[in-house]
């Protein structure tokens, strides 16, 4: 591995990157960093498959337990923490192995994905105003005034619709020279060459791998460990409490506590909805210099390949 190269893994979830990973990085020398969107919120560990304590032995993790439940972890502010974490491992002669599937937090390695418009408190609450008034017709009728133009943003999405008329007025600037000063802009990591295997797997194999870690993660605790967030305040309307696995969870707790595959099968079928849309998404968003299907090899043949690649 060359120090300078931020080596990247990535995949489906339950595909079985985190193994593997563990195993490059101890060969390897290396530190991981987590690209993993749930893997930031402390406590919330079995329902996220968060690597356990003794996985991490030796292994230096990076992007795990930073913030509370009750807090919000967005994008801008991971930017700034992996940043940190890049140039302190490289600072320590280590590589790099970014291991996660959080789509996109994962284009933040390779594109900008927010910008830096500040809107000031007065635009917030004009704009806002506007929208308890007026619905969705008098926001869009405001930003088309300013931007007649306004590309392919989705006009029927009042968030959308919101955040451009927000930035438009913050600016000065309409839709399409944002759409054009936001494709100019570079990545935090656009100074890194980046190197980026996809693992992948047969449908039906990565279904029966969902369905088992499903099966496990309740085996573990799941139900328990969400009862023990309840009471540090996870919710339904919080970004941990709408999470997979504990979404389900929080909504089994009130309603169906008897039939536990009341509570199995919509984590399944939200899971497999989750895969299909990562599917697409890897094909489209982020360049892969290399697939890797696990199924057609076995576990040694599978990471003496990654071992290859990552060299």
């Amino acid at each position: 591995m060359e120090a300078s190269t931020l080596w990247i893994i990535t995949g489906c979830t339950a595909i079985g990157k985190t193994a593997l990973s563990i195993r490059l990085a101890q060969k390897f020398s290396a530190e991981i960093l987590s690209c993993d969107s749930l893997n930031f919120y402390r406590g919330m560990d079995i329902g996220t498959a968060k690597p356990v304590p003794r996985e991490r032995v030796g292994v230096p993790h990076h992007g795990i337990d930073l913030c509370d439940i009750s807090e919000t972890y967005d994008v801008e502010r991971y930017q700034r923490d992996a940043l940190t974490a890049v140039k302190n491992i490289q600072n320590r002669g280590h590589p790099v192995l970014i291991v996660g599937g959080s789509g996109f937090y994962l284009q933040s390695f390779y594109r900008a994905v927010i910008d830096d418009i500040f809107i000031p408190k007065s635009i917030q609450a004009y704009v806002s105003e506007l929208f308890c008034q007026e619905g969705l017709p008098g926001i869009v009728e405001e930003l088309l005034k300013i931007s007649p133009k306004t590309g392919a943003l989705d006009l029927r999405n009042p968030r959308r619709v919101l955040r451009a008329l927000s930035r438009c007025l913050a600016s000065g600037h309409n839709v399409l020279e944002l759409q054009e000063l936001f494709l100019a802009k570079q990545s935090l990591f656009h100074a890194w060459p980046k190197r980026t295997c996809l693992l992948t797997r047969n449908p039906e194999n990565l279904r029966n791998r969902a369905a088992q870690r499903i099966d496990d993660m309740i085996t573990r605790g799941l139900i328990e460990e969400v009862q023990q967030l309840q009471c540090q305040g996870l919710r339904f309307d919080s970004p941990a409490g709408q999470a997979i696995g504990y979404r389900e969870t929080l909504h089994w707790l009130q309603t169906d506590r008897r039939d536990i595959a009341a509570l199995k099968d919509p984590m399944l079928q939200n899971t497999l909805h989750l895969i299909r849309k990562q599917r697409t998404w890897f094909r489209h968003q982020i360049p892969i210099d290399w697939i890797l299907n696990l199924d057609l090899h076995s576990e040694e043949e599978s990471f003496d390949i990654l071992s290859t690649f990552f060299q």
